[in-house]
């Protein structure tokens, strides 16, 4: 059998095939040949395997184990023997096992995301928004793991502007949000609880040495322990993904043995996979409450209580029951207070209900203990530049990248991390950790730091209305600019406070208000009762109105103001800017290394996902109105499935 070291990888004795008795002297002979061939076979793959395990002290453990994983459990029964060998001879298919869960949420947050097809609905991962609001909304940012749309690399150029930037996001953008979790925790119960770890610390005194010596996890109690052979039964047809057989065999031990911890887990995983298999959220559920059942036994060891209890509230988790799972990690940091990793996940789970300040609580407390964790720095960085102590989150944001712990490399960090330093006045380390960000895949390039993207669409800064085919859309506007003026002039003149200040903490200085009339591809309110002409110009422009990615409102800067470098969240939309009433000096736009300015009557078209700035210099207020519309290369199936931001 194989032992499994904590960090997931396994050290494998090969046991050498028994003889069987030969028939006659032929058969004999046959089954001579036959044991030496396995055994040749087998003496090279326990010395391969052997020089993989020293290796394994040289190099990252999770870049290693993507490559021999089907090496040490090719048929998934949990252990090396001939059938493996087998498979590696190409004599046997190898068995498809249960997915883990993170491949699970590659595909989908929800069962009920996955459509009558099998097929992934896109729509099941929303995506959010990027720039950072004083209320940093990180429930919505952290409650996907895992993004569905790829970062589409672009040929942009990489270089930073060669002169210093003043720090600023502009007005133009929507707020930052949303899992997960982007940032997840960092650790997840193993599937196979009885032969794998259920996680391991992300300080720095924890190395890969040490977790190698690591004891295997205990999931045998004494009793459970004189029906382990019943119980390795069931669970070998679950390993094999034979899981209704394997359902079937843990339902009869727990009633058979209504206490047996061991019994009643391997229950709760089965019906975790047959979930999986059935794409279910009801099943699923009824796995979360097995996985409770097994912690409360009495007897049950403590490996299992772990185990089970993490992986109960990463399903909870997967559910978008997230008050559930955070009550599930408090229980666990209760029960093991000393565990660095479980404080981290409980941390996460905070920030997923928008607790901010629970979670800072719980960071403050991981660093008091381990004052060098890189996953309690990062996110500790991230809530303090949420509260705008954006001086205060620089060394925590850098110490925590450069820690390179899992959890660690995640788009949003060095996001924030170069925003800070660009509103503290130091843009060249700014561009240095988008540099970074760019060459681990974050983002499609220095310029262009949007998070959540569809690749292969064009991708420049500046547009023309002919390269958009939105020409019709743009006529309309230019030709009724001033009926859309004078609406917007009669909102802006009453004292309903229709425009609200711009809330997202993008502006150094100055005052900035917007009044919208669509967000996320729906009207907001009673707003077009104000602006009724207005908004029938637009009823006929779906591709503005259905826009999910993107806001149609009025923005009104005033003197004095000026908002930070910035990005938009999305490649999949573009912003077209109609000027209403224009100073004849001091306004300006920068996107990218080109600055333009606005004229009454006139569309400006960029795309927001390049970072822009904003400067409003002049003796009076600037008045635009702002449209964003679907990227033009998007299908309308795309547009359909993508998630709103």
């Amino acid at each position: 059998m194989g032992e499994t070291k904590a960090d997931g990888t396994k050290m494998v004795n090969v046991a050498e095939p028994q003889a069987v008795p030969a028939v006659n002297k032929s058969a004999k002979k046959a089954e001579g040949n036959s044991i030496f061939s396995w055994l040749i076979v087998l003496a090279l793959l326990g010395a391969w395997i052997s020089v993989a395990v020293i290796w394994f002290d040289l190099v990252e453990y999770n870049s290693v184990v993507g490559t021999l994983g089907g090496v040490y459990d090719a048929d998934g029964d949990g252990d090396f023997d001939v059938e493996d060998a087998k498979v590696l001879l190409g004599l046997k298919e190898k068995d498809v096992t249960v997915e883990t869960r993170e491949a699970a949420y590659t595909r989908a947050d929800s069962y009920e995301n996955i459509d009558s097809t099998g097929e992934l609905v896109v729509e099941a991962l929303p995506e959010k928004t990027l720039e950072l609001s004083a209320t940093e909304r990180y429930q919505e940012e952290e409650s996907i793991p895992v993004k569905l749309e790829e970062i589409n690399v672009t040929p942009e150029s990489k270089a930073p502007p060669e002169k210093k930037l003043e720090p600023e996001p502009t007005a133009e953008s929507v707020p930052l949000t949303q899992t997960a979790p982007e940032t997840t925790p960092q650790t997840s119960a193993p599937q196979d609880s009885s032969e794998s770890s259920p996680g391991h610390e992300s300080t720095p005194e924890v190395t890969t040495e040490t977790e190698a010596k690591k004891k295997k996890p205990k999931f045998f109690n004494k009793f459970d322990k004189t029906i382990k052979a019943e119980i390795n039964a069931a669970e070998k047809l679950r390993k094999k993904g034979k899981v209704e057989e394997a359902l079937r065999a843990f339902e009869a031990l727990v009633q058979k043995y209504p206490q047996s911890p061991r019994s009643r887990y391997g229950k709760a995983q089965a019906e975790d996979d047959m979930a999986e298999k059935l794409r279910s959220n009801e099943m699923l559920l009824k796995a979360v409450n097995t996985y409770k059942e097994a912690a409360d036994l009495p007897d049950a060891p403590a490996d299992l209580i772990k185990a089970t209890l993490k992986r109960r509230a990463d399903r909870q988790q997967f559910l978008g029951r997230t008050r559930g799972s955070l009550a599930t990690l408090e229980k666990l940091v209760q029960i093991f207070p000393e565990e660095i990793t479980l404080k981290n996940d409980l941390g996460v789970a905070h920030l997923l209900i928008g607790d901010n300040k629970g979670a800072k609580q719980i960071y403050g407390e991981v660093l008091a203990m381990a004052p060098n964790d890189g996953f309690a720095k990062v996110h500790y960085g991230f809530i303090l530049k949420s509260e705008n102590k954006i001086a205060e989150s620089i060394p925590y944001l850098r110490e925590g990248l450069q820690s390179g712990e899992p959890g660690t490399d995640d788009g949003r960090f060095y996001f924030h991390l170069g925003d800070a330093l660009q509103r503290m006045g130091d843009a060249n380390e700014a561009y240095e950790w988008y540099e970074t960000g760019y060459q681990h895949g974050h983002f499609a390039s220095v310029w262009q730091r949007s998070l959540y993207n569809v690749p292969g669409l064009r991708a420049q800064p500046w547009w023309t209305a002919k390269e958009t085919g939105f020409t019709d859309l743009v006529r309309m506007l230019e030709r009724n600019w001033m009926t859309i003026r004078d609406e917007a002039l009669a909102v802006l003149d009453t004292s309903s406070g229709l425009f609200l200040p711009e809330d997202e903490n993008l502006r150094e200085t100055g005052n900035w208000g917007q009044f919208t009339l669509w967000q996320q591809g729906r009207k907001v309110g009673t707003s077009c009762q104000s602006v009724p002409k207005t908004c029938a110009f637009l009823e006929r422009y779906p591709e503005a109105t259905s826009c999910k990615r993107g806001q149609i409102k009025f923005s009104v800067m005033q003197p004095g103001t000026h908002v930070w470098p910035h990005t938009g969240p999305t490649n999949c939309r573009l912003r077209m800017h109609l000027g209403l009433v224009i100073p004849h000096t001091g306004c300006r736009i920068r996107c990218t290394n080109q600055t333009r300015e606005w004229e009454e009557g006139k569309v400006l078209i960029f795309d927001d996902s390049f970072e822009h700035e904003v400067w409003q210099e002049a003796d009076s207020y600037r008045l635009i109105f702002i449209v964003d519309v679907w990227h033009p290369e998007l299908s309308q199936s795309q547009r359909h499935a993508l998630s709103p931001i």
